[in-house]
Formats: C-alpha cells, structure tokens, sequence
C-alpha cells in the first residue's frame, strides 16, 4: 500500500466504507466501528494479512453504554468492545470498536487470533457479563466465582454502603472456601495420562516467592511442570468501578496504589489523558520535574525487583542493599513531595507545589553516589555463577511470542526488540533527554536482569540532566481546568475564588470525549483510557497494566522446567499483584 493511504483508508478499502466508520477522539488515535458480523474477520486480516501487521493485542475492554449522554457520530449500541491493537512495523496504534445490542450480548472469541485474548476476554465477561462464544474457558477471572452480578455495568454500586453490611455466616464461609477447591477437571487437566500419574502442586497464595497473594496450581511430572494455572484477584478492589464515582482530581490518589512500586508513575498517564480531553498543555518545568521524579520511582522499583530477585535464586544478603539505597530515594521523594511510597503528587495541568530549596543538592549527591553500588551489586548478584546457573536459558522467549502474548518493557527489550516508548514516542519532553535502549538477545530470565540493571544507570543518566537543565516557570498550567488555581491567585478577584472553591471541592467538568495515554512505566507499559461524558466523574476509566498480560505468560514460560525455574521466572517476570488485578 501507498504510505500516504492511512489504516482507516486500508480497511475501507478491502471491507467497504459502509463497514468501517470512523470516530474522532481526543488522543488521535485511528478509531474505528466494525458492524458485529464482520468485526472478527477485520481483527483477524489486522493481525494476519494487512502490511505491516498489527501483531500485538494491546488491551481488550467494554463500555456500558446505556446511561451515556454525549456519543456524537457513533453507532448505537448498549455495550461497545473495545481492542486496542499495536503494531511496532508501523509505530502506531488502531481501536477497533464493536457495538453490541442487549442485556447479555455475546460476540465470538478472538483466542484463535490473539492468544492473550483469553485473560482479557475473561475480564470482559467478568465485569460486563458479555459472552465470548467458544472462549476454552469462560469464567471469572478478578472476582470471586460466587460473586453476583458483573461489578462495571452501570446498575451494579459503586460503593460498600450501597451493598449493605457484609455478613459472613457460617454457611456461606463454607460455600466460599469449596469455592476456592482446585479440581484439576474444572481446567481440562488430567490427573493420569496413560503410564504417567501427575501430582498437582498447589504454589500460593502466601508463597514468599510468589510476591504477593497470588496463587499457581502446578501439574507436575515428578519435578518437572507440565502445566501451570494461575490464580489472580486476591488484590482486586475495584480501581475502574471507584474512577466512575470519584472526581476527577480525587481519583489521582487512586492511581499511585496500582502499581504500588511505581508511585507517581501511576499519576502520569492518568493526568496526561485528562491533560488531553481537557486541551490542558503544562509547562516545560512541568515536563521535567514530571520525568525527574518518575525516575526516581523507576529506580526505587527496580532496586525492589534487583534485591528480591536475588533473594529468589537463593541470595540472601542483596535485597538488603538494595532496599537500604531505596530509602534514599524514598529521602529525596519525602524531601520533595512530602510523601514516600504514595505521594499522589501529580496534578491535572502540573504538579502539587514547585521544588523546595535545597533539592538539587539532594539530587546531585544520589546521582554521585547510586552508580558505585550498582558495581558492587554487578559483582555480587550478576556476575555470580550460581545466579548465572539459575537464570541463563531459563524462561526464554522470542520477540513474536513476547508480541504474540503482549509483553512490553523490559522483558521485550530482553528478547531483542530495541522498543522504548519513551524514545518512540516520546511523552512529557523525553525526546529533549539524551538516553540509550538496553536489550538483550535471549530473552531469558537473565537477560531480563540485565536489562533492568542498565535501565538503572540510564535512569541516572536522565535525572543528572534533569538536575543540569531545569527549566524556570510555573509550576502548574494556567488554565481553568487545572485544579487547583496557584495559591496567589486564589484572592485576586471573585472569579477565582469560584473556580478554586468549584475545582477543590466539586471538581473540574472535562469536556466530552475520550482519550488514551500510555507510558513507559516500570513493568512495562501502563495505559489509562478515558472516557469522558461531560461531567465531574470519569464514565468509563480502563486501565492497561503490563503486570494482567505478563502473568497470563507465566506457563509459557515454565511449561517443561522445574518447579525451583518457576520461582526464577517469577522474579525475572517483576509483576505487582496490585497491577495485575487492579
């Protein structure tokens, strides 16, 4: 095809323009409808037959329709399918929607097309309650199986004071731990093939090494795996359905307790989507007081990651260091924002309050000082035989499966693949930073380290610029949607006191539309997708995690090896349970 002919002219083209329909959003994203009864034979031509293919199935989500006001120039539906689809060829990013009709709607799986679709098409019904017709296996996925009713359509509370008292009976408490019996049949698993009796392993969810409440039922052939069901939920609290009843400014605390590792991480793409509904554009100091303190969170993260993953392989004396040299960064985030873990600083059109006195001091002496400890963990963690014995060709992945499966960060990179989205498509001023891409070449539990190692000193590498060329200027944008007003504007007239008065306490209206950020965060990438409808509250808000799409490859990756490599995939995974199940 002609390179000036865009995707939405390439479908056009081959399924006609009366079955595909374009839509306008915020973000520019190209944006399509599909008729229900040739949506899948479009996924299938995007993924396996257009030039220049769309390989990866980023995120699959749903909207619930019905109480939607503004929806100018799209089709009706009761429930939308939304697939966002990536290709790395093209550097570009395409939104297939399917409207669907109905209390219950169903639409055929796309398991045949995208393997991850499983998990993704699992969520789907678990929160909307749309059937994916021959799914291998359609059931709840984040919520508990006894659960009633399905927690994102719009009739379903949003809040515990709706729901009444919870009780918990003793009738009841049994029905739920039976509930939660593993019986091998219920996964197509067989206890006995032929000659071979299987042993079912039941890793989790309290298993140190599974980081968190997680759990991993293993069928195993004496030592050796042979399948692996993952477990997922025990974290979820019901971060989307919470977007829909707080404002919009007051869902940012939200955000940070995703990922809990990634702190203002988290903040970033939420209040960039919003920034893009609203037209809000932030100032340049804005943008690099931004990228400097998300550095620092993705070192903070990858400091966890570096200690505990040592501690997996069997090496019990890192995780110490590097948690020790976390606090200080946790010092300079205190000195900054007032906050460690979750300082939920962020703000839609800038950042909470500008940079005290004293913080390039604080910076320029971290910079000096982290650089030699990763030599000394070089030596200790990386260049030791017995981590090298554990992790070398264990987990191995190549760059269509990563793609195939919706692998992105640093375990993409390890495969080979030279994908930043910091460098191709630079967001908040990263293309103004002088920074390289790691990769490895094997894509194996090892080259996974060794990429996030790197990533480390490249991170230093962006603050010291940070700290050398911080630009002057406000801190916050001037705009009316930016909440809240400066302090020294707040008494200037009565119209500002109003606005500051409406933003604090009932929140910004974001002008309809809808809009898509992702970022390069520290698992890999994390995207929110907003849908505004004209109001204070968000209608629909879907949040992309790396963590969901990574777990769901856990049995690729083990399948074969033995039950001690699970624990180093695990590690060399570097998922957040609070990510996954969100």
């Amino acid at each position: 095809m002609n390179g000036s002919v865009t995707i939405v002219e390439e479908l056009q083209n081959r399924f006609g323009a009366a079955n595909v329909s374009e839509q306008a959003t915020c973000d520019e994203f190209p944006t399509v409808w599909v008729p229900q009864n040739r949506a899948h034979e479009v996924l299938r031509y995007l993924k396996t037959e257009v030039n220049r293919p769309y390989g990866m199935l980023y995120d699959l989500s749903a909207i619930d329709e019905r109480l939607r006001a503004n929806r100018p120039d799209q089709p009706e539906s009761d429930f939308t399918l939304v697939y966002h689809l990536l290709s790395f060829q093209r550097n570009e990013d395409l939104r297939v929607k399917v409207g669907l009709k109905g209390e219950f709607p169903s639409f055929p799986t796309i398991t045949n097309i995208w393997p991850s679709a499983n998990w993704y098409e699992r969520e789907v019904w678990d929160m909307f309650g749309i059937t994916f017709d021959d799914h291998p296996h359609l059931r709840r996925i984040l919520l508990p199986p006894t659960w009633k009713g399905h927690a994102l359509r719009k009739e379903h509370p949003a809040r515990a004071t709706e729901m009444g008292p919870f009780q918990l009976p003793e009738d009841k408490q049994e029905r739920e731990q039976e509930a939660l019996r593993f019986r091998p049949e219920d996964w197509g698993l067989k206890p006995t093939t032929g000659d071979t009796d299987f042993m079912f392993l039941n890793l989790g969810p309290q298993h140190p090494g599974a980081h968190g409440a997680i759990r991993f039922m293993l069928e195993l052939d004496g030592e050796e795996i042979v399948n692996v069901v993952p477990e997922i939920g025990f974290h979820h609290r019901g971060a989307e359905k919470m977007a829909e009843r707080q404002t919009w400014h007051t869902y940012i605390p939200y955000t940070d307790r995703i990922d809990y590792l990634g702190g203002v991480m988290n903040n970033l793409p939420y209040v960039l989507a919003v920034e893009k509904l609203a037209g809000i554009e932030v100032p340049d100091r804005v943008k690099v007081i931004r990228v400097m303190m998300v550095e620092f969170f993705r070192l903070a993260s990858h400091l966890v990651w570096y200690g505990t993953f040592a501690q997996d392989v069997g090496a019990l004396s890192p995780v110490f260091y590097t948690f020790n040299d976390r606090e200080r960064v946790f010092d300079i985030v205190q000195a900054i924002t007032g906050g460690r873990m979750h300082p939920s600083w962020f703000r839609i059109g800038g950042v909470a309050h500008d940079l005290p006195k004293g913080w390039d001091t604080l910076v320029k002496d971290f910079v000096r000082y982290l650089p030699r400890r990763l030599k000394e963990y070089d030596k200790m963690v990386l260049r030791n035989r017995i981590f090298k014995a554990r992790t070398q060709g264990i987990g191995t992945l190549t760059v269509e499966e990563a793609i195939d499966w919706g692998m992105t960060g640093p375990g993409l990179r390890s495969c080979g693949l030279e994908w930043d989205f910091r460098k191709k498509r630079p967001y908040s001023g990263y293309d103004q930073f002088d920074f390289d891409i790691p990769t490895g070449q094997h894509g194996d539990c090892y080259d996974r380290a060794l990429v996030r190692v790197e990533e480390m000193r490249q991170s230093l590498r962006i603050i010291e610029q940070c700290l050398q060329q911080m630009p002057p200027g406000p801190y916050k944008a001037d705009h009316p949607l930016a909440v809240p007003p400066r302090k020294e504007r707040t008494m200037h007239d009565i119209e500002t006191l109003i606005t500051h008065f409406l933003g604090v306490s009932w929140g910004p209206v974001i002008p309809a539309g809808e809009a898509f950020v992702g970022i390069e965060a520290t698992k890999g990438n994390n995207g929110y997708y907003l849908v505004s409808d004209g109001s204070i509250h968000s209608y629909r808000t879907r949040i992309r995690t790396p963590s969901f799409a990574h777990v769901q490859m856990v049995p690729l990756l083990s399948c074969g090896l033995m039950v001690p490599d699970l624990l180093a995939i695990l590690g060399a995974v570097d998922f957040v349970l609070a990510d996954v199940d969100r």
